[in-house]
This record gives C-alpha cells, sequence and structure tokens, in this order.
C-alpha cells in the first residue's frame, strides 16, 4: 500500500470517536482538517504530540480547521487517553486499520531487530476541497505542532 502524496485525494472514512458517536471526513468538506496517525494512546511520543495538538486547538479552531487524531485503538482507551491528559483533539478509532492502509500509514515496522504491523507517525493538512495540502511522514514530535501550524495559517492565509 502506497501512502498517500500532496495533491492526492484524501480517502473519505467515517469511524467512531472519542465521547462516542462517529467522525466523517466527508463531512468535513468546505474546511481544512488536521489528520495526525500516530501509534498508540499513553505512549510517550503520542502524549506529547496529542497534547501539543491540544495546546493550539483554540488557534486551529480560529482558522476553522478541525484536528483530528487517528490510532488503532480501541474508543474506551481514547476517552481514557482523553480524560488523562485533557487532550481537546477529536480521537478516532481505527481498529480494523482500513483507514490506516489506505492512507499507507499501517507499515512494517523494526525495533530491536523483531518486525511488526504498526503505524507510522504521519501528519496530513487536507483542504477545503479533500486534497491533500501538506504532509510530514516519519514524525519527530518537538516542534511539530508549530510546523504545522505554520503550514495551517498559509493554506488559511
Amino acid at each position: 500500500m502506497t501512502k498517500v502524496s500532496i495533491g492526492d485525494l484524501a480517502p473519505n472514512f467515517e469511524l467512531p470517536r472519542d465521547g462516542g458517536g462517529s467522525f466523517s471526513l466527508a463531512d468535513q468538506k468546505g474546511s481544512p482538517v488536521i489528520l495526525f496517525f500516530y501509534p498508540k494512546d499513553d505512549t510517550p511520543g503520542c502524549t506529547k504530540e496529542a497534547i501539543g495538538f491540544s495546546e493550539l486547538i483554540s488557534e486551529f479552531d480560529a482558522l476553522g480547521v478541525k484536528v483530528v487524531g487517528m490510532s488503532p485503538d480501541p474508543v474506551k482507551k481514547h476517552d481514557k487517553f482523553r480524560d488523562k491528559h485533557n487532550l481537546t483533539t477529536i480521537l478516532v478509532s481505527d481498529e480494523d486499520k482500513t483507514t490506516l492502509e489506505a492512507y499507507g500509514v499501517w507499515v512494517e515496522k523494526s525495533m530491536y531487530g523483531k518486525k511488526y504491523m504498526g503505524v507510522e507517525r504521519t501528519t496530513l493538512l487536507i483542504d477545503a476541497e479533500g486534497k491533500i495540502a501538506e504532509a510530514w511522514y516519519k514524525v519527530k514530535v518537538p516542534g511539530h505542532v508549530d510546523a504545522v501550524l505554520e503550514a495551517t495559517q498559509k493554506l488559511v492565509g
């Protein structure tokens, strides 16, 4: 499965979200969306990233941009993660990994010589027409959220 690239139409999805209900990308047409894919709730890098987006949520809100985090963790785990760290981003659950695969972020990884499947930390800025305007692959968390905000400000103008 190849990764989505800048200029591609973002694959549509509707997935269960934290707090109940669901989130549909199609329902966001006309507004930009930041979609950040992360491996696992409550791990150090994922926690820092989600807190970073949450700390700047009012700036993203002011730009009319929804910030959505996606991992294969179940919604109940997302709820605990959100409550524990006072997260304000939307967290969606892709337990069957269909959407993660559609975006090309469910990949073979390797740690200590052992191969396994997991989420490659990736952030996408999806424009109001549903196309990928900006993409960050193999994200390193420090400074990342600021870079995403800056790109979003340029996109929204």
